[in-house]
């Protein structure tokens, strides 16, 4: 089936059938969701090539790694972004490129991306406090969402972020009710933006309480399970060993059980575990119920509501800059109790 025909079924002109599918701003949001229902009823595919020539869009979307961040690759939370924003572009016609470029070359790339048209737009990922891309992107013209935030940012942009600080705000005031006062923060590496926020979070609901950090029960490396491990044995192994951890990520959870039950220990009865919970395709927290406690939300949806974001910062370039703030559940799990009365 061709756009004309297309049209003729749906009782509109070509030309609004047209602009419709591309996101034209002046067609109405009642005619547009008319004709994408149309076009997916009768399979109607775009000629992208066609579309290319006359919107002069390249109808591809840039993420753009650098190697000193390789891991995310592998990543299960990267994973799952990539696969919730996958689902948007597919679904309006767009493609992803993804380029991994080493540490220096990360600018060059954004101006490369631009200059040859490659891309109509790209996502941020994992800022840091005052990241130097904002700007650049600012500068160069390029449509950008930052998945995250950046602290100590003069520009304004668009972003769509979890709120980190309240998440790990909420999770020591549970620890804190439940009796525990030596509580170790097993964080992110702390030049990203999120885990300032946690660190942030965790150490104001500490203040409350007139409690500071003890910083041997403090630590801050890359998520994985290893990490978590080694940071619990710390924690465990100190004077004042700790009773309750706050992981910034399942995999640091799954090393802290390791280390609690390695002491032949029980989590959630002699130690309690709280994480974060990112709500994985393909790392589930439990069945029927959760093994950990969590602070929870989904980073596939937070892949969609970036992709979603972009794909209208592209179509409406002029609209002022957006900003999503996700708030994380807490959910109950087996992972936690009271303090050990001992």
């Amino acid at each position: 089936m061709n756009l004309k025909e297309l049209a003729t079924k749906l009782g509109l002109s070509p030309t609004t059938v047209s602009r419709a599918l591309n996101g034209y701003p002046e067609v109405n949001e009642a005619t547009r969701e008319r004709v994408l229902a149309g076009a997916r009823r009768h399979n109607y595919r775009p000629n992208a090539r066609a579309i290319r020539l006359a919107t002069g869009r390249a109808l591809a979307v840039g993420h753009v790694i650098p190697l000193n961040t390789r891991t995310e690759i592998v990543n299960p939370v990267f994973s799952d972004f990539i696969a919730g924003a996958g689902e948007v572009y597919s679904r309006n016609g767009y493609d992803m490129i993804l380029s991994i470029v080493a540490d220096e070359a990360e600018e060059t790339t954004y101006r490369d991306l631009m200059s040859r048209g490659t891309v109509d737009g790209v996502i941020v990922h994992a800022p840091k406090s005052n990241d130097p891309r904002i700007k650049v992107l600012r500068d160069l013209g390029l449509p950008f969402v930052v998945h995250g935030r950046s602290s100590d940012s003069e520009l304004d942009y668009n972003w769509v972020d979890v709120n980190n600080r309240r998440a790990f705000q909420r999770a020591t005031e549970f620890l804190l009710h439940l009796g525990h006062r030596r509580i170790a923060l097993v964080n992110g590496l702390e030049h990203v933006d999120f885990a300032i926020r946690r660190r942030a979070g965790f150490t104001e609901a500490l203040a409350t309480l007139g409690l500071s950090p003890d910083p041997g029960l403090l630590s801050s490396d890359e998520m994985t399970e290893t990490s978590g491990h080694r940071a619990a044995m710390r924690a465990l192994d100190h004077p004042q060993p700790a009773t309750a951890f706050l992981a910034a990520s399942m995999l640091q959870g799954m090393g802290i059980r390791r280390a609690i039950e390695g002491r032949g220990l029980r989590m959630g009865r002699d130690v309690s575990v709280i994480i974060f919970d990112d709500d994985l395709s393909y790392l589930r927290n439990g069945e029927d119920v959760p093994i950990f406690t969590a602070t929870r939300s989904s980073v596939r949806d937070a892949g969609r509501l970036s992709a979603e974001m972009l794909l209208d910062v592209i179509a409406n370039p002029a609209a002022p800059p957006q900003h999503r703030l996700l708030e994380a559940e807490l959910i109950l799990g087996q992972s936690t109790g009271p303090a050990p009365s001992h």
